[in-house]
């Protein structure tokens, strides 16, 4: 069996290592499709991976970092150039495509059972943004639901309210974060 392609981006005493994935294995794929079904919770069963779309966010193409403790993943962030999706309408809403300067955060996900655990998800979303910004973003952004945005950490500017996003039953605000 073939081991997914990585670069370790951070490690810490505890077993906790975060790894920008650029080619992913069968292994590492069922684990991540296992973990993405609690997006269903929320979206509906169209939000989950599976063997027929994993590796569309999980390649050479996108950033997608994991997070692993003592070998197993616990979670997973993508970021996808906003450019990335040029042909969805929501995108057009964004003063930055096409300046090349935004990552979109395509998903965000701890497993329920580690989350306010260990400071995992912050963690994670810690490295994300400071490699983001060593890579010269400028913004990232993404879609949550409405509300959310208000207790990110720092200054966020909501660009657009999707009354159903999706038609998830809930409204979702498209968001940027100034780097």
């Amino acid at each position: 069996m073939s081991k997914s392609k990585y670069k370790i981006i951070a490690e810490s005493s505890n077993n906790l290592r975060i790894e920008l994935i650029e080619s992913i294995n069968q292994e590492d794929s069922i684990q991540i499709i296992e973990l993405s079904r609690e997006l269903e919770l929320v979206f509906g069963v169209n939000a989950s991976f599976n063997p027929k779309n994993i590796n569309k966010y999980f390649n050479k193409n996108t950033f997608p970092f994991i997070t692993r403790l003592e070998e197993k993943i616990i979670g997973f962030i993508i970021g996808v150039p906003l450019e990335n999706f040029s042909n969805e309408s929501w995108s057009h809403y964004d003063t930055n495509l096409g300046k090349n300067n935004t990552i979109y955060t395509y998903t965000y996900l701890i497993k329920e059972f580690y989350r306010k655990k260990g400071g995992y998800s912050k963690t994670l979303k810690m490295i994300y943004i400071n490699w983001c910004k060593k890579q010269g973003y400028k913004y990232v952004t993404g879609h949550v639901k409405k509300g959310i945005s208000k207790k990110f950490p720092s200054q966020i500017e909501v660009i657009k309210i999707f009354p159903n996003w999706y038609n998830c039953g809930y409204p979702f605000e498209y968001y940027r974060r100034k780097l």
